[in-house]
């Protein structure tokens, strides 16, 4: 069938307009050619990619925008993007950039070393005009960065204070996405509203819980996208989204309930599966409550039946986690630990020696959201098997973004216990932003269950100036030793993402890092 060139607004209308009316519908009602409908797991916070920390948001944000670097297609290995090419000094502190020639930013901008300096300082200097229109939750990611330097219009240079690693790594991941200047500089604090980036396809509307609308970028550099749009909806009931996908509704399905896999067999459909570096975790409130005693962490982690959950649950598409690295991080996973055993026995025991018996405990639990695996069934699995020991287990449940907000800035004075799931690019991303003393909430990092263990933050932080990758190894596994016997956190399960595609879609392939890239992507 051929497909003939629309207007944005033909596109964005017509797309729209297939994916609102297919609601309901019986298969018969399929959405246009050339025109991809994915279903998503939640509404995106925003399209601004320095503000967000969800895998949600970024399976959108990596078609609109560019970094210097991205993952090779298939892996975690860095290759060139924005940048043609780079040099790092003898020292591993400085990073000279040179970029391609010729791109624009969607809003028809060019795309400059000064435009890259724009981005990484409005990240990072508390005094840049645009510094206010975060939150920038990741910048993390680059504190390293001491200074930044348009050395002239095609070369860009970040001086480090110290060496590390993990920065070429971190580029590639959407927080390095590069944003238009020129955006940011006309909307402001509504930018992630109206977000303008180099990437395949730009945006094109955005109606709040109904969709997020971009199409096809004709000049993008590294060639055509194979769709004319994309459309985002966002279908938070798993059940719901397998029903939009078997009646046609929607054309792409991420993470697909264990429990439906069966309903997708045959040619009508094409089931993905890709291992990737994920955790599936319970935060522990280790400041306050019943939970600031190793000994109930540890029973937590005795008490419940993760196997039973990688099982019944989530019908064998994970294995049961032992510690706070992914086994997909072959190097620096420390394959000797084993998982906490199913232990009720010896939960109960440690729950006596704490003087914990009877413990009221406040479970947040969310709907859905990136990477959290049936989280209601696993919070009610989580919770019976903590009453089976003693505790009284009361669940507050809420919707993926309101879930955030509750458990990013902090558990204290709120809840004992938290779901949280993390898909990461690097082995220091997830202990680094989630287990020093400094990534406390109030210190600007995300843990927020307030852990703190002097010995793990000077692990943590070796590892990420040393060069030498087994060194690093070695520093990374023995921190997984001490944070696996404190138990800052229940280690459940490491998954393997999945995705379905209709009849008619080509050329999809998930990623190890999670993310959708959909530029080869193509639809009869």
């Amino acid at each position: 069938m051929t497909i003939l060139p629309m207007t944005r607004r033909a596109v964005s209308a017509l797309a729209l307009a297939a994916c609102i009316a297919s609601v309901g519908l019986p298969s018969a009602a399929q959405t246009p050619p050339g025109v991809l409908v994915v279903g998503q797991i939640a509404e995106p916070k925003s399209l601004d990619p320095h503000a967000v920390t969800a895998v949600n948001d970024f399976r959108i944000l990596m078609n609109v925008y560019d970094g210097l670097v991205r993952y090779k297609s298939g892996t975690l290995e860095v290759e060139p993007a924005l940048a043609e090419s780079w040099e790092i000094s003898e020292d591993g502190t400085e990073y000279t950039f040179t970029l391609r020639e010729g791109i624009s930013f969607h809003d028809g901008t060019p795309l400059t070393a000064e435009a890259v300096k724009f981005n990484f300082d409005r990240m990072l200097d508390e005094n840049h005009p645009f510094h206010d229109t975060g939150p920038f939750p990741l910048s993390f990611f680059f504190s390293a960065i001491e200074a930044t330097e348009a050395v002239d219009e095609r070369t860009v240079k970040f001086t480090l204070n110290a060496p590390y690693a993990p920065f070429l790594s971190n580029l590639a991941y959407p927080t390095g996405l590069i944003v238009s200047p020129a955006a940011v500089e006309q909307h402001g604090a509504d930018f992630g509203r109206n977000p303008a980036g180099t990437g395949p396809f730009k945006f094109a509307e955005w109606r709040s819980n109904e969709a997020v609308v971009i199409e096809k970028n004709p000049a993008y550099w590294d060639g055509e996208a194979g769709l004319e749009a994309v459309v985002y909806r966002p279908i938070t009931d798993a059940n719901t989204r397998t029903a939009e996908m078997l009646a046609g509704g929607i054309d792409l399905m991420v993470e697909v309930p264990p429990n439906a896999l069966s309903e997708f067999e045959g040619d009508a459909y094409t089931l993905h599966e890709q291992a990737g570096p994920h955790l599936w975790f319970l935060i522990l409130n280790a400041k306050e409550g019943p939970f600031a005693d190793v000994k109930v962490r540890q029973a937590a982690n005795y008490a419940i039946n993760k196997q039973a959950i990688v099982e019944n649950v989530l019908e064998g598409t994970a294995e049961v986690a032992a510690g706070p690295t992914p086994p997909a991080f072959a190097w620096a996973y420390n394959a000797a630990l084993e998982p906490y055993p199913y232990d009720p026995e010896r939960a109960k025991a440690l729950i006596a020696e704490a003087g914990a018996e009877g413990a009221e405990l406040t479970f947040y639990v969310t709907e859905g959201g990136s990477g959290m695996l049936d989280p209601v069934p696993m919070g009610t699995a989580i919770q019976a098997d903590l009453e089976a020991v003693g505790f009284d287990v009361k669940i507050e449940t809420y919707e993926w973004n309101t879930f955030l907000g509750e458990v990013n800035p902090g558990l204290e004075g709120k809840a004992d216990m938290a779901e949280m799931a993390w898909m990461t690019n690097d082995p220091d991303t997830l202990p680094f932003l989630a287990l020093r003393t400094e990534a406390w909430p109030d210190k600007g990092g995300f843990n927020s269950g307030y852990y703190s263990n002097p010995k793990v933050d000077e692990l943590l932080e070796a590892a990420r100036v040393s060069t030498d990758q087994d060194e690093r190894a070695a520093l990374y596994k023995e921190m997984q030793e001490i944070v696996q016997e404190d138990a800052p956190w229940v280690f459940v399960a490491n998954w393997k993402q999945n995705a379905v595609t209709a009849a008619g879609v080509e050329g999809f392939e998930l990623q190890p890092s999670f993310f959708l890239l959909l530029d080869g992507v193509t639809k009869n």
